[in-house]
């Protein structure tokens, strides 16, 4: 976590919004106002296990007092979500990362968001957004149930017709029909956030659609693959200095070890904060932030690897 961007908040409210989801409010000591964001941010937590984990910003970033996010306890979780469900209460301290945003909400002449689950929670804030400027929107929110689904009845009150909730009881044969929504391409925008079949799903059936449209963020990346890791050499060209990186060890690490300062937070390669230029060399890119034009130009350390010697630095050089 980047000391220089943290803040330090107290837990204001701990509540229950769905099972398994628990909302969480922070705020400062003195209730004063805390940095602003835009929709589809993010803050990056330090949870009471040590580690650092992400999570989307639900409220309005306009001069807000509070950041609110919700956190789902995932079965398989690697301490993060259980510490902060189990572990963290109001009115004690933790550390935030001020808010960043490697989901923002471009400009088009109108928006598709399609949420799953937990996936829900980056868009709420990007159809307030949409609502308050009043550009033409649609809200799909897949869920098992009502009891699983965050917040579904306040967007149905709040989004009205603009909003479609639908629970398929966790029957495969009752998903949600999307082709009607990607049969012919238009101008808007595709937001899709949720379990990996959804984003699959959505990927193949935009494929005919520009790449710059659609858009995804992914909370818990299963690449699928089985990746094998080659021994290379890194070279950092603002400090003329060059690292081997062994098969265990990531680049990120690598650099930490020498050292270095390296911005960082999810570690999985999902957010975005470790990117680095690339200046030569081939990359496997193992990450879900870089699209397919970024590819010769820049790396996520946290994950991606150089499949022979590689030479990067650091984004303000």
């Amino acid at each position: 976590m980047n000391e220089s961007n943290a803040l330090n908040l107290l837990v204001s409210q701990k509540k229950q919004v769905a099972k398994d989801i628990l909302e969480f409010q922070f705020a400062a000591g003195d209730e004063s106002e805390l940095p602003s964001f835009q929709p589809g941010s993010h803050i990056a937590i330090a949870t009471p296990c040590g580690a650092n984990r992400q999570y989307s910003l639900i409220n309005d970033g306009n001069k807000p007092t509070l950041y609110q996010i919700a956190v789902k306890l995932e079965p398989q979780s690697r301490g993060g979500s259980q510490s902060l469900h189990e572990q963290l209460n109001v009115g004690h301290s933790v550390i935030v990362q001020r808010p960043d945003n490697s989901f923002p909400l471009v400009d088009a002449p109108g928006y598709l968001f399609i949420g799953g689950g937990i996936g829900i929670t980056p868009l709420i804030g990007m159809a307030r957004a949409c609502q308050s400027s009043g550009k033409s929107f649609r809200l799909i929110y897949c869920a098992r149930s009502e009891e699983h689904a965050a917040y579904w009845q306040d967007l149905k009150n709040t989004f009205d017709d603009s909003v479609v909730v639908h629970f398929d009881g966790g029957d495969p044969e009752e998903v949600y029909d999307f082709w009607d929504e990607f049969m012919i391409p238009n101008p808007d925008h595709v937001y899709c956030c949720g379990p990996r079949p959804l984003m699959d799903e959505i990927k193949a059936l935009s494929g005919h659609w520009p790449e710059q449209q659609i858009h995804f963020e992914d909370f818990n990346p299963q690449s699928g693959r089985d990746y094998v890791n080659i021994p290379f050499t890194v070279s950092i060209k603002s400090t003329g200095e060059s690292f081997e990186v062994g098969d265990s060890a990531t680049i990120l690490e690598t650099l930490r070890g020498q050292g270095l300062r390296v911005p960082s937070s999810c570690e999985s390669g999902t957010c975005g904060s470790c990117k680095m230029k690339l200046l030569s060399g081939s990359v496997e890119h193992r990450d879900f932030v870089l699209e397919s034009d970024e590819y010769e130009s820049a790396i996520m350390v946290c994950v991606s690897r150089g499949k022979g010697d590689i030479e990067i630095d650091f984004e303000d050089y």
